[in-house]
Protein backbone atom coordinates (compact mmCIF):
# COMPACT_ATOMS: atom_id res chain seq x y z
CA UNK A 1 0.00 0.00 0.00
CA UNK A 2 3.05 2.14 0.71
CA UNK A 3 4.31 1.91 -2.70
CA UNK A 4 1.06 2.20 -4.04
CA UNK A 5 0.48 6.09 -2.25
CA UNK A 6 3.75 6.99 -3.30
CA UNK A 7 3.43 6.12 -7.02
CA UNK A 8 0.51 8.63 -7.07
CA UNK A 9 1.81 11.30 -5.20
CA UNK A 10 4.40 11.66 -7.41
CA UNK A 11 2.39 10.68 -10.46
CA UNK A 12 0.48 13.96 -9.71
CA UNK A 13 2.95 15.71 -8.36
CA UNK A 14 4.60 15.27 -11.52
CA UNK A 15 1.56 16.04 -14.02
CA UNK A 16 0.87 19.36 -12.18
CA UNK A 17 4.33 20.63 -12.64
CA UNK A 18 4.90 19.65 -16.34
CA UNK A 19 1.32 21.72 -16.48
CA UNK A 20 2.94 24.87 -14.67
CA UNK A 21 6.09 24.66 -16.51
CA UNK A 22 4.16 23.98 -19.77
CA UNK A 23 1.89 27.01 -18.88
CA UNK A 24 4.93 29.27 -18.12
CA UNK A 25 5.60 28.88 -22.51
CA UNK A 26 2.36 29.83 -22.77
CA UNK A 27 2.58 32.61 -20.46
CA UNK A 28 6.09 33.58 -21.59
CA UNK A 29 7.13 32.48 -24.87
CA UNK A 30 3.95 32.20 -26.78
CA UNK A 31 3.90 28.41 -27.18
CA UNK A 32 0.82 27.51 -28.60
CA UNK A 33 -1.38 25.78 -26.73
CA UNK A 34 -2.36 23.25 -29.61
CA UNK A 35 1.48 22.03 -28.81
CA UNK A 36 1.92 22.56 -24.49
CA UNK A 37 -1.67 20.50 -24.55
CA UNK A 38 -0.08 17.62 -26.18
CA UNK A 39 2.92 18.11 -24.06
CA UNK A 40 0.80 16.73 -21.69
CA UNK A 41 -0.76 14.24 -23.10
CA UNK A 42 2.39 12.24 -23.54
CA UNK A 43 2.87 13.28 -20.01
CA UNK A 44 -0.51 11.09 -18.70
CA UNK A 45 0.73 7.99 -20.68
CA UNK A 46 4.41 7.92 -19.53
CA UNK A 47 4.54 9.54 -16.43
CA UNK A 48 2.36 6.95 -14.68
CA UNK A 49 4.31 3.92 -17.14
CA UNK A 50 7.64 4.84 -15.52
CA UNK A 51 6.32 5.65 -11.89
CA UNK A 52 5.15 1.92 -11.64
CA UNK A 53 8.86 0.79 -12.26
CA UNK A 54 9.95 3.26 -9.79
CA UNK A 55 7.28 2.28 -7.38
CA UNK A 56 6.06 -1.47 -7.91
CA UNK A 57 2.94 -2.08 -6.56
CA UNK A 58 0.45 -4.91 -6.71
CA UNK A 59 -2.41 -4.21 -8.93
CA UNK A 60 -6.43 -4.78 -8.15
CA UNK A 61 -8.96 -3.38 -9.55
CA UNK A 62 -9.82 -1.63 -6.16
CA UNK A 63 -6.57 0.37 -7.00
CA UNK A 64 -7.61 0.91 -10.95
CA UNK A 65 -10.62 2.59 -10.00
CA UNK A 66 -9.26 4.87 -7.03
CA UNK A 67 -7.02 6.39 -10.00
CA UNK A 68 -9.58 6.75 -12.26
CA UNK A 69 -11.11 8.61 -9.65
CA UNK A 70 -8.60 11.01 -8.50
CA UNK A 71 -7.68 11.46 -12.14
CA UNK A 72 -11.29 12.98 -12.56
CA UNK A 73 -11.44 14.75 -9.58
CA UNK A 74 -8.16 16.58 -10.04
CA UNK A 75 -9.94 18.47 -12.53
CA UNK A 76 -11.81 20.40 -10.01
CA UNK A 77 -8.61 22.55 -9.16
CA UNK A 78 -9.19 24.17 -12.80
CA UNK A 79 -12.63 25.65 -11.59
CA UNK A 80 -12.81 29.10 -12.13
CA UNK A 81 -13.49 30.98 -9.29
CA UNK A 82 -10.33 28.66 -7.96
CA UNK A 83 -8.13 29.36 -10.56
CA UNK A 84 -8.93 32.89 -10.36
CA UNK A 85 -7.25 33.09 -6.96
CA UNK A 86 -4.06 30.87 -7.08
CA UNK A 87 -2.11 32.24 -9.96
CA UNK A 88 0.17 28.96 -10.18
CA UNK A 89 -3.18 26.95 -10.85
CA UNK A 90 -3.92 29.64 -13.30
CA UNK A 91 -0.85 29.06 -15.27
CA UNK A 92 -1.61 25.19 -15.19
CA UNK A 93 -4.69 25.81 -16.85
CA UNK A 94 -2.90 27.49 -19.69
CA UNK A 95 -1.06 24.81 -20.49
CA UNK A 96 -4.18 23.08 -22.19
CA UNK A 97 -6.62 26.22 -22.64
CA UNK A 98 -6.92 26.55 -25.93
CA UNK A 99 -7.88 29.96 -27.20
CA UNK A 100 -10.94 28.28 -29.98
CA UNK A 101 -12.11 25.98 -26.94
CA UNK A 102 -13.03 28.96 -24.95
CA UNK A 103 -15.57 29.33 -22.98
CA UNK A 104 -15.75 25.46 -23.34
CA UNK A 105 -12.17 24.32 -22.01
CA UNK A 106 -12.95 22.61 -18.84
CA UNK A 107 -16.31 21.60 -19.50
CA UNK A 108 -15.45 19.72 -22.70
CA UNK A 109 -12.22 18.28 -20.93
CA UNK A 110 -13.90 16.81 -18.10
CA UNK A 111 -17.04 15.34 -19.91
CA UNK A 112 -14.14 13.78 -22.03
CA UNK A 113 -12.28 12.08 -19.62
CA UNK A 114 -15.26 11.13 -17.41
CA UNK A 115 -16.83 9.57 -20.02
CA UNK A 116 -13.48 7.67 -21.11
CA UNK A 117 -13.52 6.51 -17.81
CA UNK A 118 -16.92 4.93 -18.09
CA UNK A 119 -15.75 3.17 -21.20
CA UNK A 120 -12.55 2.25 -20.37
CA UNK A 121 -13.57 0.72 -16.53
CA UNK A 122 -16.00 -2.00 -18.11
CA UNK A 123 -13.52 -2.75 -21.05
CA UNK A 124 -10.82 -3.57 -18.80
CA UNK A 125 -12.85 -6.32 -16.80
CA UNK A 126 -14.05 -7.71 -19.89
CA UNK A 127 -10.60 -8.17 -21.33
CA UNK A 128 -9.07 -9.36 -18.01
CA UNK A 129 -11.67 -11.52 -17.22
CA UNK A 130 -11.87 -13.54 -20.95
CA UNK A 131 -7.74 -13.87 -20.92
CA UNK A 132 -7.72 -10.54 -23.15
CA UNK A 133 -5.64 -8.43 -20.94
CA UNK A 134 -2.77 -7.55 -23.15
CA UNK A 135 -5.44 -6.37 -26.14
CA UNK A 136 -6.04 -3.41 -23.52
CA UNK A 137 -2.79 -1.71 -24.25
CA UNK A 138 -4.00 -1.25 -28.25
CA UNK A 139 -6.46 1.63 -27.91
CA UNK A 140 -4.49 3.09 -25.22
CA UNK A 141 -0.92 3.38 -27.52
CA UNK A 142 -3.01 4.43 -30.53
CA UNK A 143 -4.36 7.43 -28.50
CA UNK A 144 -1.61 8.29 -27.16
CA UNK A 145 0.27 8.51 -30.03
CA UNK A 146 -1.86 8.60 -33.20
CA UNK A 147 -4.54 11.05 -31.26
CA UNK A 148 -1.39 12.35 -29.71
CA UNK A 149 0.49 13.72 -32.30
CA UNK A 150 -2.76 13.97 -34.93
CA UNK A 151 -2.79 17.92 -33.83
CA UNK A 152 0.31 19.15 -33.57
CA UNK A 153 1.23 17.30 -37.35
CA UNK A 154 -1.71 18.88 -38.74
CA UNK A 155 -1.25 22.46 -37.05
CA UNK A 156 2.45 22.10 -39.01
CA UNK A 157 2.28 20.20 -42.06
CA UNK A 158 -2.11 20.15 -42.37
CA UNK A 159 -2.57 21.39 -45.93
CA UNK A 160 -5.87 18.99 -46.76
CA UNK A 161 -8.45 20.11 -44.51
CA UNK A 162 -11.88 19.07 -43.20
CA UNK A 163 -14.42 20.17 -40.60
CA UNK A 164 -16.14 18.76 -37.06
CA UNK A 165 -18.07 19.79 -34.41
CA UNK A 166 -17.34 19.86 -30.97
CA UNK A 167 -19.17 18.50 -28.12
CA UNK A 168 -22.78 20.06 -27.92
CA UNK A 169 -21.30 22.91 -30.28
CA UNK A 170 -22.73 23.72 -33.61
CA UNK A 171 -19.23 25.74 -33.97
CA UNK A 172 -17.37 23.52 -36.99
CA UNK A 173 -13.54 23.16 -36.31
CA UNK A 174 -10.80 22.22 -38.54
CA UNK A 175 -8.76 19.06 -39.47
CA UNK A 176 -6.62 18.08 -41.46
CA UNK A 177 -5.83 14.65 -43.16
CA UNK A 178 -2.33 14.99 -42.26
CA UNK A 179 -3.07 14.65 -38.80
CA UNK A 180 -5.80 11.82 -38.91
CA UNK A 181 -2.86 9.79 -41.11
CA UNK A 182 -1.22 9.63 -38.03
CA UNK A 183 -3.73 7.87 -35.99
CA UNK A 184 -3.40 5.44 -39.30
CA UNK A 185 0.04 4.94 -38.97
CA UNK A 186 0.00 4.81 -35.22
CA UNK A 187 -2.69 1.27 -35.36
CA UNK A 188 -0.82 -0.18 -37.63
CA UNK A 189 2.37 0.09 -35.38
CA UNK A 190 0.57 -1.05 -32.68
CA UNK A 191 -1.28 -3.67 -34.03
CA UNK A 192 1.70 -5.12 -35.12
CA UNK A 193 3.42 -4.56 -31.95
CA UNK A 194 0.71 -6.92 -30.55
CA UNK A 195 0.86 -9.34 -32.78
CA UNK A 196 1.69 -12.26 -30.87
CA UNK A 197 -1.63 -11.36 -29.55
CA UNK A 198 -3.90 -12.30 -32.09
CA UNK A 199 -4.50 -16.35 -33.92
CA UNK A 200 -2.71 -15.11 -37.73
CA UNK A 201 -6.33 -14.69 -38.96
CA UNK A 202 -7.18 -12.47 -36.14
CA UNK A 203 -3.96 -10.90 -36.80
CA UNK A 204 -4.70 -10.27 -40.47
CA UNK A 205 -8.61 -9.00 -39.65
CA UNK A 206 -7.08 -6.49 -36.92
CA UNK A 207 -4.45 -4.89 -38.94
CA UNK A 208 -6.55 -4.29 -41.94
CA UNK A 209 -9.87 -3.10 -39.68
CA UNK A 210 -8.55 -1.15 -36.64
CA UNK A 211 -6.32 1.42 -38.89
CA UNK A 212 -9.69 2.38 -40.91
CA UNK A 213 -11.66 2.49 -38.29
CA UNK A 214 -9.92 4.00 -35.40
CA UNK A 215 -8.94 6.93 -38.27
CA UNK A 216 -12.60 7.02 -39.26
CA UNK A 217 -13.59 7.72 -35.42
CA UNK A 218 -11.03 10.39 -34.44
CA UNK A 219 -11.71 12.25 -37.90
CA UNK A 220 -15.08 12.21 -37.48
CA UNK A 221 -14.96 12.43 -33.16
CA UNK A 222 -16.51 15.83 -31.76
CA UNK A 223 -13.73 18.40 -31.31
CA UNK A 224 -12.27 17.44 -27.80
CA UNK A 225 -13.88 14.25 -27.61
CA UNK A 226 -11.58 11.63 -29.58
CA UNK A 227 -10.60 9.42 -26.40
CA UNK A 228 -14.06 7.88 -25.40
CA UNK A 229 -15.09 7.42 -29.09
CA UNK A 230 -12.01 6.07 -29.49
CA UNK A 231 -12.18 3.90 -26.36
CA UNK A 232 -15.45 2.74 -27.76
CA UNK A 233 -14.64 1.88 -31.05
CA UNK A 234 -11.39 0.09 -29.87
CA UNK A 235 -12.46 -2.03 -27.29
CA UNK A 236 -15.58 -3.28 -29.44
CA UNK A 237 -13.86 -3.84 -32.40
CA UNK A 238 -10.85 -6.25 -30.45
CA UNK A 239 -13.37 -7.80 -28.42
CA UNK A 240 -15.40 -8.82 -31.55
CA UNK A 241 -12.09 -10.13 -33.25
CA UNK A 242 -10.72 -11.81 -30.45
CA UNK A 243 -14.47 -14.18 -30.68
CA UNK A 244 -13.55 -14.86 -34.54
Amino acid sequence: MTKFVLYQLFTITSLLSIQYCTGLLVRYKGIKVNYTRKINHFALFFIPVILRLIFPYERSFEKFIFSCIIGTLLFLIYFKPIRDKISIIATMFLSFDRPEDRPNTLWWLVTQVFVGYIVLVPAVIIFVQNGLAELIWIPLLIITFGDGLAEPVGIRFGRHKYETYAFFSKKKYVRSLEGSACVFLASIIVVMVFHSSFTQLQFIIALIFIPFLMTFVEAFSPHTWDTPTLFLAGYSALYGISLI
